[in-house]
């Protein structure tokens, strides 16, 4: 378990010591797409939802789970965030939403979790906006996409 630093010396869960690292620049990327008949679709399309908005409404709740992250994460550590972008665009081909997060900060831990709640809140909330017409929607492809700053350095899928 030496290589997991979420234990502590009896294999118990703790929160890591972000105390000691630099303060750097750090971004994330993730990215989730949530796969939709071609009735959901259109109508998510044409802003048809009885509900609202499914677009706009999930890429404020992707914003809001990004900033709530370390409230639902029990390891995450509450990041002071510069600042969280959500993309989602309509696939026609797959008949998807596709979310993409960006999220940043000047700290000492990083950011990757933030990114990809804000991705899972996100296609979670077209679920819920979509579930009284379609029972059988998926999500599907929640990945961090790519990460900068910190004493693991970059990442890029």
């Amino acid at each position: 378990m030496s290589d997991f630093t979420h234990f502590n010396d009896q294999g118990r869960a703790k929160m890591v010591n972000v105390g000691d690292k630099d303060v750097t620049h750090r971004t994330a990327q993730a990215s989730a797409s949530v796969l939709l008949n071609k009735e959901t679709f259109e109508k998510v399309r044409s802003g048809g939802m009885k509900k609202g908005d499914v677009l706009s409404v999930a890429q404020v709740a992707g914003i809001m789970g990004a900033k709530r992250t370390s409230d639902i994460i029990p390891m995450c550590h509450p990041i002071l965030i510069n600042g969280i972008d959500l993309k989602l665009s309509l696939n026609e081909e797959k008949c998807s939403v596709d979310i993409l997060s960006s999220v940043e900060c000047n700290g000492n831990t990083g950011v990757e979790m933030e990114a990809l709640t804000a991705v899972s809140i996100a296609a979670l909330t077209v679920y819920d906006m979509c579930k009284a017409i379609q029972k059988d929607i998926v999500i599907t492809n929640i990945q961090l996409e790519r990460k900068t700053g910190g004493v693991h350095g970059d990442f890029e899928r």
